[in-house]
């Protein structure tokens, strides 16, 4: 197929290419749903590189026009043999893209795209030829806007071809490199059990009902003698709570169960959960927030002092401590690596220019700070450090009955 409807597939497609990076790990299969259709089996691989996958009817390039004189046989031809011969080209026009054509259009913009996306591309691809050649007919590929605009998408599809060669080099990792990172970041990849009690700050107050029709009728006075008084009530209740987080923490030291200890905590608090969880089973070291990091120097057995911050008081409890086997660290490894490199060298790009700009143009401040450059997804990672899927370091959900 010819190199100017190709380009008009990559900028027609562009935006479609870069929604799929090719660094992004595959996501794992979802079980099919009760009563739901069975996929039909991919057989692309049985197709012939050169057997037809799209035609498209009426959409034909343009033939080159013959030289020289008509003879005086043509010329004399009939209207309607001039007609039937228009028709015949009409029904002949016809652009065949045949399954190594598709894809190497489909490989360019994005490789190792799905079936999905060829589905996808194949119903954009004929739309995109049809109105590139009537474009084409009407001289829109002639005029200076075109030209700017080629420019442009250019330099977009070269970027993109540079960021995937710069991530291709950086996957280039071989098993003595990791192993080396593994070896020279072993607290990366140590695993923790341990059990957590979470003190609220403050008690949970039930608000009176009638409390705004009272605040209608005080003075100023005394709105601020009330406020004065539910202040010093907070005050009284974070300091009780702080009180019982003390206690708390003498008790799990001594040994009682974690469990009993967390619900009386809730209850304390006005927190009606029956069954809090406590245990944190593979927690790793960026799983918990930065004041909190205290608790992986613990022995196992041995329970942390009490860790306050603004969501409350935290009790931590070592159970044990494991090491990922390197086997086991070898895609995440591999995904650390890739990105830091390609972090580096997209940093190095970055910093190789410097931009000026006219700001009675563009206004005051200028055109605003670039964008960082797009990299590939993270791979699922880390555990969740909170109980039930709870963000790291926040409190459980209360939970009324």
């Amino acid at each position: 197929m010819r190199k100017s409807w190709l380009l008009c597939v990559l900028m027609g497609t562009l935006a479609w290419g870069q929604a799929a990076p090719a660094g992004a790990p595959p996501q794992p299969p979802q079980a099919p749903m009760a009563g739901a259709k069975t996929a039909a089996p991919d057989t692309a691989a049985s197709v012939p590189d050169d057997a037809a996958v799209i035609t498209i009817n009426g959409v034909c390039t343009a033939q080159p026009k013959t030289t020289g004189a008509k003879t005086a046989a043509g010329k004399a031809g009939s209207a309607g043999e001039k007609s039937t011969a228009a028709k015949t080209a009409t029904d002949d026009c016809k652009t065949v893209i045949t399954k190594a054509q598709f894809e190497r259009i489909a490989n360019a913009i994005a490789p190792n795209t799905t079936p999905q996306q060829k589905k996808q591309l194949a119903g954009v691809l004929p739309r995109l030829m049809a109105m590139s050649t009537e474009a084409k007919k009407q001289g829109l590929d002639k005029t200076p806007q075109f030209d700017e605009t080629v420019k442009f998408v250019k330099m977009q599809v070269l970027t993109n071809q540079l960021q995937r060669k710069i991530q291709e080099q950086a996957a280039n990792i071989s098993d003595a490199e990791m192993e080396q990172y593994y070896k020279e970041n072993p607290q990366a990849f140590e695993q923790y059990n341990v059990d957590r009690i979470f003190v609220p700050r403050t008690k949970q107050v039930q608000a009176e009902a009638n409390e705004g029709e009272d605040e209608e009728k005080m003075t100023d006075e005394q709105k601020k003698a009330k406020e004065d008084a539910e202040k010093q009530k907070t005050e009284a209740a974070e300091q009780s709570m702080t009180k019982l987080a003390d206690d708390l923490r003498t008790r799990a030291a001594a040994g009682e169960d974690m469990a009993k200890l967390q619900k009386e905590a809730f209850d304390a608090a006005g927190m009606k959960i029956e069954s809090p969880t406590v245990n944190l089973p593979n927690i790793r070291r960026t799983g918990l927030p930065a004041g909190h990091t205290a608790v992986f120097d613990l022995k196992p057995g041995e329970v942390s002092q009490v860790i306050s911050d603004t969501g409350g008081h935290y009790i931590y409890k070592m159970n044990s401590k494991t090491e990922i086997p390197f086997e086991q660290a070898k895609n995440e490894i591999h995904s650390k690596m890739q990105n830091e490199r390609m972090r580096e060298k997209m940093e190095q790009l970055n910093s190789s220019f410097k931009v000026d700009t006219n700001e009675a143009y563009f206004g005051p401040g200028g055109v605003g700070p670039m964008p960082p450059p797009r990299m590939p997804r993270p791979r699922p990672g880390m555990p969740p450090a909170g109980p039930s899927g709870q963000p790291n370091g926040t409190a459980p959900a209360p939970q009324k009955n």
